[in-house]
């Protein structure tokens, strides 16, 4: 009799796991056929300009190079693989790629049946004391020991998990795309320190040369002064310009140190001296790159981390939308359970369950309305965000393409200016040792050539300085350069879904 009892008991449990796994494998079906609710992404029409304001018919398609070895300084180069290699922006930006690998793993994993196993062994008493009858011959004391598999599933019909994993994705390749704009930020930044430390070296060459000069000038003076050849008056005007060449002195030093400074943070080091690899004058000038304006949506990664921004919210849109339909979900447990473990996995002390649960919203008062209205609000938001982003690159382009352009003519305007005003104080200088003008004409000549020298070396800089934001501002293929020596997440997210390990 208890053999026949056990062996119902036994197809009966079998019977209710069978029955089980087959609805879930129906729920599971119609979840994958169901549609889901919410628009569908596509990319907003952009107004593309035909072609760049100021576009150079001479430029090269070298975008899609490492660029910054094109000026030719070996230093520059370890600088910016060091930057690229102990950045900590860099390895925070890595961080967060991780981060959001993890949140989309967890987002994505709530698409799939879970299963939980538990297990409890214990001993308790109950009161002899107590108002409840039990019998005479039951021991106050017990033991009781169990376990337990559960599986639960809710059934995506309406593709809220759905949508918030594809929300989930893009919040992830947004991440990703943000830490190559790190790259792409942090090679410019440190291509332009450098340069701007070439040319603070320079400034400061032209300062302790203008100084030594007017110091000879000054000694010579001074000897012409004791004798009587000339008036104090003349003494103290060659004074006047001797020491204003050396007050530049110290603050172009101070400038350098600082910039020093900075540019070894910028690479992750600490503050200190930074060795050149030459000098202003032997840095190359790097070809001016190609490329069309359509190109930049695909080519700027802080483009298309704006465009995965829209996504993740048009998704959360069929999110929000989703909450106004009902919400199925399947549970079933099998275990055992017994209060002694040696007849713990018998056929008289299985247990199981299995159940069905369907929400249907009623009344919330405008809660799921206004989560509704905030999400459409944000998609919003993001699609001005990335219309907003283009429209600021293609600034950035045209701003850089005709900075480089106009620097160019304004450098070869002042290096004729120098050349002009070092003749201009040759001659006023050979006039007055022949008496025919005041040494005055001779300081204003050196004094004007003195400042422009300073202003052609700031130019060379600017001029430098526009080319590096002309590729900064077109990305392109060389941001993959730089990025294959920088420190890469420990994920891989070029697969759609993204593997886990």
């Amino acid at each position: 009799m208890d053999a026949d009892i056990s062996k119902r008991r036994l197809l009966a449990t079998g019977t209710a796991i069978r029955v089980y796994l087959r609805l879930s494998a129906v729920a599971l079906f119609f979840a994958l056929a169901a549609c889901a609710v919410g628009p569908d992404y596509k990319r907003p029409a952009v107004d593309t300009p035909a072609s760049y304001r100021f576009d150079d018919p001479q430029a090269r398609d070298t975008a899609n190079t490492a660029w910054w070895a094109q000026f030719g300084d070996a230093q520059l180069d370890r600088l910016i693989a060091i930057a690229l290699q102990e950045s900590k922006d860099l390895m925070i930006a890595a961080a967060r790629v991780e981060e959001y690998y993890g949140r989309y793993g967890a987002q994505r994993g709530q698409q799939f049946p879970q299963a939980e196993l538990a297990a409890e062994a214990g001993r308790r008493r109950v009161s002899q004391a107590s108002t409840l009858l039990i019998p005479a011959s039951a021991s106050a004391t017990n033991d009781f020991y169990s376990v337990d598999l559960g599986v639960s599933f809710e059934l995506d019909l309406w593709g809220r998990l759905r949508r918030a994993t594809e929300a989930a994705r893009a919040d992830l390749l947004s991440v990703e795309e943000n830490r190559r704009t790190v790259v792409l930020s942090l090679v410019s930044a440190v291509a332009t320190a450098y340069v701007n430390l070439l040319d603070l070296d320079r400034q400061l060459e032209i300062a302790r040369q203008t100084a030594e000069t007017r110091a000879d000038s000054l000694r010579i003076f001074d000897l012409r002064f004791k004798g009587g050849t000339i008036s104090e008056m003349e003494l103290q005007q060659v004074r006047s310009e001797y020491e204003a060449a050396v007050a530049a002195i110290p603050a172009l030093e101070k400038q350098v140190a600082q910039q020093e400074n900075g540019l070894s943070v910028l690479i992750g080091r600490n503050p200190g001296p930074i060795a050149r690899g030459g000098t202003l004058a032997k840095l190359v000038l790097p070809a001016v790159p190609a490329g069309m304006p359509s190109e930049l949506l695909e080519r700027r990664p802080d483009i298309r981390q704006a465009e995965q921004l829209l996504i993740a919210a048009n998704a959360r849109i069929g999110v929000a939308k989703a909450a106004f339909y009902p919400s199925i979900s399947l549970t079933g447990l099998l275990g055992t359970a017994s209060s002694g473990l040696s007849n713990l996995f018998t056929a008289d002390s299985r247990t199981w369950t299995y159940a069905g649960n369907l929400s249907q919203p009623i009344f919330t008062g405008g809660t799921l309305s206004g989560q509704l209205a905030a999400s459409e609000a944000q998609q919003k938001q993001a699609l001005y965000a990335y219309q907003q982003a283009i429209q600021i690159a293609f600034g950035e382009v045209a701003n850089a393409l005709v900075d480089q352009a106009k620097t160019r003519e304004q450098v070869a305007a002042q290096r004729r200016q120098v050349e002009a005003l070092g003749r201009y104080a040759q001659l006023a200088r050979l006039r007055y040792d022949n008496g025919y003008t005041s040494y005055i004409e001779v300081l204003d000549a050196e004094r004007s050539l003195f400042q422009a020298q300073l202003q052609l070396a700031q130019t060379q800089g600017q001029l430098y300085f526009a080319l590096i934001n002309l590729y900064k501002a077109l990305g392109g293929g060389w941001v993959n350069e730089a990025d294959k020596l920088a420190p890469r997440p420990a994920v891989d997210i070029s697969k759609n879904p993204p593997v886990f390990p």
